[in-house]
């Protein structure tokens, strides 16, 4: 799955292409204990932080358990909120095993259908003990099977937390959207170029191309370097 949070997005989870050709500080998997936040209570809070209270408060709400994501509060507005591990990035990213990864991202609800089926693979599959190449394979013979699914029209998220983790221990990075997209160039949102607003950063693994827009606001209000937490 093409992000980031990274990355990843950004993890969202991505570091940027500035990194794609060093070597990765996390070539394995940690133990999967140092994946998991201290109590549910935390994760729902960091998860529903993703996006603004007018959102995240109506919508599903998913915890990470020993054997995948689980919902610990039902919603109602078709939007889910849960806290991305760095396995979601791009498998090109250096920091796809980086096991302190919180990726706070609530998904619309057409990004819930059909980009939402992959973050819950990915995850079953890395805590099913898959190496990233396994993982590739895997992803690979879906593309060639055409089974792999596509993010619909409108599929998008919020990444607005300002507790996220996404680069490093205090890698908050911005505020962003995240637009997923299949089989489109860069250029053709005007990604990276001078002077434009939409990104995107390691990428190239899969069909699907997640563009960021950076925003001015965090989820509660407070502007883009406002008492940043730590």
């Amino acid at each position: 799955m093409t992000k980031t949070w990274i990355s990843t997005l950004a993890i969202c989870l991505m570091s940027g292409a500035a990194f794609a050709a060093a070597p990765s500080p996390y070539p394995s998997m940690a133990p999967a204990a140092q994946y998991m936040m201290a109590n549910p209570a935390q994760e729902i809070a960091l998860a529903r932080s993703a996006a603004p209270p007018s959102i995240s408060g109506e919508a599903e709400i998913l915890v990470l358990g020993a054997h995948g994501y689980q919902t610990a509060v039902k919603g109602k507005n078709g939007f889910v909120c849960l806290v991305e591990r760095a396995w979601d990035a791009d498998f090109n990213d250096p920091l796809f095993w980086y096991p302190r990864a919180r990726g706070a991202d609530c998904l619309n609800p057409e990004a819930a259908r059909t980009v939402l089926p992959h973050f819950r693979e990915r995850t079953n599959w890395a805590l099913a003990g898959l190496s990233k190449r396994e993982m590739m394979a895997r992803a690979e013979a879906e593309i060639a099977a055409h089974t792999y699914i596509l993010p619909g029209p409108g599929a998008m998220a919020f990444m607005t937390s300002k507790n996220q983790r996404l680069g490093g221990e205090n890698d908050h990075w911005h505020p962003h959207l995240m637009f997923f997209v299949a089989n489109v160039s860069d250029a053709t949102w005007g990604a990276n170029f001078d002077g434009s607003p939409v990104m995107i950063g390691v990428s190239g693994s899969d069909p699907i191309k997640t563009f960021l827009v950076p925003v001015k606001t965090w989820s509660d209000g407070t502007r883009d370097g406002e008492g940043r937490m730590k």
